[in-house]
Parts: structure tokens; sequence; C-alpha cells
């Protein structure tokens, strides 16, 4: 496929070609039902889409007579470029219309800079399998056991603030535990069914939800300042977080969670009020974390 090629379409067409690219990479199929509920294209319409993506990357796709549905080739190539960070915000805000270039960066408004980029095939990989509820083999490697060879069932991704992570049912421990996606490495999507107990919905710390209460740091002179930060009500920010969440939302946003508020209010400008309510477990990795 030549650039030529792409270059030729217009910018409608290339928006439905990349919608389909997207689909069948982070998905691993798409019908012409899904071209047409995005786009409101007629069934031609649609079909020359397919078609034209067909001449482009004859290589990536495969229609299944059965399901009437095209499903991703083994020999699989991008078509578009789709860049890791854009299309993780994509996902979870709801993919728009297929394309997702780089960010650019903008002279007079500057977003944070980061240090640590997931790898979008590894990301298009993970996709797949949650959408398809498989596991997936890759190698691991963390820093308490080094480089080990992992079967996981992937349910879900998140940004804790910092990185990228997968919630995945890890079949050597039996459990459901947090990965980071950059330390994943060579994921290969296994065929073979999940056993119930593997299933999201076993997942009972990511289903259970905590009503949390943020306040000013009590040893703070001003604490209006952090009131108008956070448009605090009477004080206050309530919120609703996952349990496999919590620990890492606290640790982002340096919330004291002794008891008292004692740790140093310049760097801890936030108080978690209603600590006696949560599990201890589910804080573990949070500031002034006490048993």
């Amino acid at each position: 496929m030549t650039n030529t090629a792409l270059d030729a379409l217009t910018h409608a067409q290339r928006e439905r070609l990349a919608f389909i690219d997207f689909n069948l990479q982070y998905f691993g199929q798409v019908a012409r039902a899904d071209l047409i509920q995005r786009f409101k294209t007629g069934l031609a319409a649609c079909t020359r889409d397919f078609s034209s993506y067909k001449e482009l990357a004859p290589q990536n796709l495969v229609l299944s007579h059965t399901t009437k549905t095209y499903h991703r080739l083994e020999s699989y190539k991008p078509l578009f470029k789709h860049d890791a960070e854009s299309i993780l915000s994509a996902l979870c805000r709801g993919f728009g219309d297929g394309l997702s270039s780089g960010i650019q960066p903008s002279s007079y408004c500057q977003d944070a800079t980061r240090l640590i980029h997931p790898n979008s095939e590894v990301i298009a990989t993970l996709m797949r399998a949650i959408t398809s509820k498989l596991a997936i083999e890759c190698q691991y490697t963390s820093l308490t056991t080094g480089t080990t060879l992992k079967a996981l069932v992937p349910h879900s991704i998140v940004n804790n603030g910092k990185r990228w992570h997968v919630r995945a049912f890890d079949r050597s421990n039996q459990e459901f535990r947090d990965f980071v996606a950059t330390r994943i490495e060579c994921p290969k999507i296994l065929q073979s069914l999940i056993k119930p107990e593997e299933y999201a919905d076993k997942d009972t710390q990511w289903h259970t939800i905590y009503d949390i209460i943020l306040a000013p740091h009590p040893q703070l002179k001003y604490p209006k300042a952090i009131e108008l930060d956070y448009e605090m009500d009477n004080g206050q920010l309530k919120l609703e977080i996952r349990a496999a969440l919590l620990g890492y939302l606290l640790r982002q946003w340096n919330v004291d969670c002794t008891e008292k508020g004692t740790l140093n209010c310049n760097i801890y400008q936030l108080h978690l009020s209603n600590k006696s309510q949560l599990n201890l477990k589910d804080i573990e990795i949070a500031p002034g974390y006490e048993k």
C-alpha cells in the first residue's frame, strides 16, 4: 500500500477506511452494520468502502459468510498509523471517526510530559482478547520476579494517572491483579475458552464501588485555595471509585490517608475524610497507609 493511494481518497473515505482498520486491529472484526451505524451511510456505499479497503490491504481481512463479518487475518498490517496514546484516550471516550494521529504539541496549551509510552501492538492484542473474552500468553517483567511467562485473562485497560495498567486474571496466582502494559511483551491470544472464575464479573475488587470524601488537609492555613481547585461543596469532594483503582487515585493526587492528617500539608494538600468506611487492603499503596 502506498501513500499515493490513500492520498487519492477524500477525507470522508479515509475516515471510513480508518474506522475499518481500527476495528480490525483493536477488536479483531468489523461488519458492514458497524460502518453504517457509525457514519450513517447506505449499504451500497458501505460495500464500496470495504472493497476499497480490501484493494489497498487484501492481506488484512477475510469475510465470514456465516456471520457477514470481516475478520482480521494473521497477516494483518495496519493501513493507518494509530498512535497508542491517542487510541487509549479514544477508547476511554468511545472511538470517534476512526482516524488517530500523533499528539500535536501546541505553543499555547501544553500537556504534562509523558515518560512512559505503551506499545500500540500490545494494546491492540489486549483489546482483541478483551473483546473476544479470551486469554493471552505473554512475557511479563516485574520488579520482584523478573521476566516470566504469564497466562492472563484481561478484561479492562486503565490509566492510573502515571501509566497504563491491564486488569486481568492471573492463572499462575489464581487471582485478579494489575499488570503494567509496558512490561508486557510478545502477547499471543489463546483460543481456548476461559473458565467461569476468570470472567470479569468475578473480579470483586473491580466491581466494588466506594464513595470517598476528600477534604483540604487539616493543617492548611488557607484551605479555600484547595476548595477552589477541586470545586468542593462545603469543603468536600465526593467521588465514586472502584476499589481496584482507589489506591492509585489516592497516591496520584497526594491524599493524606492518616487518621488525623499528620503528613506534610505542603506536599499532601488533600485528606481522606472517610477512611474508616474503606477496606484497608484497597489503600495499601496510598500515602500514610497504616494497618
